[in-house]
């Protein structure tokens, strides 16, 4: 069975700064606080960052956005460091809730951003339809390998936040990035692509690679450990 023990392979740019961060923040929490609260906290953050991009018409729920982002973090960051640094761990319950909920959280969140008015909503499903294949595929590593890989290229979760934040202040203060678009025709038809769009597509190209890349190396391994038996005469 997948479980929380599984070997976490974090090796993102911010990653050593936030395990002292998020030790210290855990060390600190009250004592009626639990990680089921704040794995809540990051769902609730989850739903701020969507309500903020669906009423970003107005770029001053760019903002809103942002704390959602800030708030998301504090929750699916810090819960799990809690158990750890309180010696609570529930290694089966853990996994299914904080991954279960890792799975709500972003399809709230990226369909809140396709109803935005700076990226199409087909766009925001491709990014979606990629995290989700990347995350199965954790996920059957998890149970497989015993390798919990949170980081593909340098990057992971935090590094996402970070940058989605640094998008939404940019929109926020440089008209033109909200206002520019660009007209290509395909099938027949013409669509318009915003700069959100091309880095939506950019992520949705990327995120394939990683997954694709990793297919065929771990196949190739699993195909090695586990192979063809011939038929006993």
């Amino acid at each position: 069975m997948a479980k929380e023990q599984s070997v976490r392979i974090q090796t993102s740019f911010l990653n050593a700064a936030e395990k002292k961060a998020l030790v210290w923040l855990a060390e600190r929490q009250p004592k009626w606080m639990t990680s089921d609260i704040l794995t809540f906290i990051g769902f609730l953050g989850a739903v701020i960052i969507a309500v903020g991009y669906a009423l970003s018409a107005n770029p001053v729920f760019l903002w809103l956005a942002s704390f959602g982002w800030i708030i998301n973090w504090y929750g699916d960051s810090l819960d799990g460091t809690l158990a750890r640094v309180r010696k609570q761990q529930r290694p089966v319950y853990g996994f299914f809730i904080d991954h279960t909920v890792d799975c709500i959280n972003e399809s709230i969140m990226v369909i809140g951003i396709g109803m935005s008015p700076f990226m199409q909503f087909d766009v925001a499903i491709m990014c979606l339809v990629a995290y989700l294949l990347i995350s199965v595929y954790v996920y059957i590593s998890a149970h497989l390998k015993g390798e919990f890989k949170l980081t593909y290229g340098k990057m992971g979760p935090t590094e996402l936040r970070v940058i989605m934040i640094i998008v939404n202040t940019l929109w926020f203060f440089i008209p033109w990035l909200r206002e520019y678009s660009l007209d290509i025709k395909m099938f027949g038809s013409i669509y318009s692509f915003s700069v959100l769009d091309f880095v939506g597509i950019f992520l949705f190209v990327g995120i394939l690679i990683a997954y694709f890349g990793s297919l065929i190396k771990d196949g190739r391994e699993y195909a090695k450990a586990d192979p063809l038996k011939k038929n006993e005469q």
